[in-house]
Protein backbone atom coordinates (compact mmCIF):
# COMPACT_ATOMS: atom_id res chain seq x y z
CA UNK A 1 0.00 0.00 0.00
CA UNK A 2 1.49 3.64 -1.19
CA UNK A 3 -0.36 7.02 -0.51
CA UNK A 4 -0.44 9.46 -3.27
CA UNK A 5 2.59 11.31 -5.10
CA UNK A 6 2.88 14.80 -3.53
CA UNK A 7 3.64 17.60 -5.55
CA UNK A 8 7.57 16.81 -5.94
CA UNK A 9 6.84 13.38 -7.00
CA UNK A 10 7.72 11.61 -3.45
CA UNK A 11 5.01 9.54 -1.84
CA UNK A 12 5.38 7.71 1.38
CA UNK A 13 5.70 3.75 1.45
CA UNK A 14 3.18 2.48 4.33
CA UNK A 15 3.31 -1.45 3.59
CA UNK A 16 4.28 -2.53 0.19
CA UNK A 17 5.64 -0.63 -3.54
CA UNK A 18 5.94 -3.11 -6.06
CA UNK A 19 9.27 -2.69 -7.86
CA UNK A 20 6.94 -1.54 -11.52
CA UNK A 21 6.30 1.77 -9.09
CA UNK A 22 10.00 2.17 -8.23
CA UNK A 23 10.85 1.48 -12.01
CA UNK A 24 8.35 3.87 -13.10
CA UNK A 25 9.51 6.62 -10.63
CA UNK A 26 13.06 6.55 -11.45
CA UNK A 27 12.04 6.60 -15.01
CA UNK A 28 10.41 9.97 -14.35
CA UNK A 29 13.47 11.33 -12.24
CA UNK A 30 17.49 9.94 -12.80
CA UNK A 31 16.50 6.90 -14.90
CA UNK A 32 18.64 4.10 -12.97
CA UNK A 33 17.63 5.27 -9.65
CA UNK A 34 15.03 7.10 -7.85
CA UNK A 35 16.07 8.80 -4.23
CA UNK A 36 14.48 7.46 -1.26
CA UNK A 37 14.41 7.74 2.70
CA UNK A 38 13.89 5.41 5.32
CA UNK A 39 12.53 5.93 8.52
CA UNK A 40 13.77 3.14 10.55
CA UNK A 41 11.57 3.90 13.79
CA UNK A 42 8.28 3.79 11.82
CA UNK A 43 9.63 0.94 8.78
CA UNK A 44 8.29 3.48 6.44
CA UNK A 45 10.12 5.15 3.21
CA UNK A 46 9.67 7.72 1.08
CA UNK A 47 10.18 7.14 -2.22
CA UNK A 48 10.80 9.92 -5.38
CA UNK A 49 11.58 13.71 -5.62
CA UNK A 50 14.58 15.86 -7.02
CA UNK A 51 16.43 15.62 -3.79
CA UNK A 52 16.44 13.10 -0.86
CA UNK A 53 15.18 16.30 0.99
CA UNK A 54 11.79 16.33 -0.51
CA UNK A 55 11.57 13.41 1.25
CA UNK A 56 12.91 13.86 4.48
CA UNK A 57 10.59 16.82 4.32
CA UNK A 58 7.24 14.67 3.41
CA UNK A 59 8.52 12.21 6.24
CA UNK A 60 8.97 14.68 9.31
CA UNK A 61 5.71 16.32 8.01
CA UNK A 62 4.10 12.90 8.86
CA UNK A 63 5.09 12.23 11.98
CA UNK A 64 8.90 11.36 11.65
CA UNK A 65 11.66 12.05 14.03
CA UNK A 66 14.86 13.24 11.76
CA UNK A 67 17.55 10.88 13.68
CA UNK A 68 15.47 8.23 12.18
CA UNK A 69 15.28 8.89 8.59
CA UNK A 70 18.61 7.99 5.93
CA UNK A 71 18.66 9.02 2.22
CA UNK A 72 19.41 5.86 -0.10
CA UNK A 73 19.28 5.53 -3.69
CA UNK A 74 17.20 2.57 -5.01
CA UNK A 75 18.72 1.27 -8.42
CA UNK A 76 15.56 -1.01 -9.70
CA UNK A 77 17.24 -2.70 -12.52
CA UNK A 78 19.88 -4.42 -9.70
CA UNK A 79 17.41 -5.25 -7.86
CA UNK A 80 17.75 -8.53 -6.00
CA UNK A 81 21.61 -7.71 -6.04
CA UNK A 82 24.07 -5.52 -3.80
CA UNK A 83 24.04 -2.96 -5.84
CA UNK A 84 20.11 -2.14 -5.52
CA UNK A 85 20.62 -0.13 -2.77
CA UNK A 86 23.19 3.03 -2.83
CA UNK A 87 23.71 4.59 0.76
CA UNK A 88 24.42 7.89 -0.48
CA UNK A 89 22.79 11.04 0.99
CA UNK A 90 23.37 14.47 2.14
CA UNK A 91 20.94 14.04 4.78
CA UNK A 92 22.85 11.46 6.49
CA UNK A 93 25.96 13.94 7.14
CA UNK A 94 25.01 13.90 11.48
CA UNK A 95 28.15 14.49 13.09
CA UNK A 96 26.31 14.73 16.18
CA UNK A 97 25.19 11.26 15.31
CA UNK A 98 28.29 9.70 14.71
CA UNK A 99 27.61 9.56 11.36
CA UNK A 100 30.39 12.14 9.38
CA UNK A 101 29.66 10.87 5.91
CA UNK A 102 27.27 11.36 3.56
CA UNK A 103 27.13 7.43 3.41
CA UNK A 104 25.62 5.75 6.15
CA UNK A 105 28.73 4.88 8.37
CA UNK A 106 27.36 2.26 10.99
CA UNK A 107 26.76 -1.27 9.46
CA UNK A 108 24.12 -2.28 11.87
CA UNK A 109 21.82 0.57 10.61
CA UNK A 110 23.00 -0.09 7.13
CA UNK A 111 21.57 -3.29 7.71
CA UNK A 112 18.11 -2.05 9.38
CA UNK A 113 17.66 -0.10 6.33
CA UNK A 114 18.00 -2.89 4.13
CA UNK A 115 15.85 -4.54 5.91
CA UNK A 116 13.05 -2.24 6.01
CA UNK A 117 13.62 -2.10 1.83
CA UNK A 118 13.51 -5.29 1.79
CA UNK A 119 9.71 -5.64 3.26
CA UNK A 120 9.00 -3.02 1.63
CA UNK A 121 9.94 -3.30 -1.91
CA UNK A 122 8.67 -6.50 -3.93
CA UNK A 123 8.99 -7.60 -7.62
Amino acid sequence: MTDHVDDTGTLIVRGSVSLAVISKLADGSYGAFVKAVVDLGRSVMAVGGEMHADGEALLLDDGSLQADLWGINLFPNDYGSGTFIEFESMINLRPRQGNRTTGVDDPTTRMMVADVVARLVHA
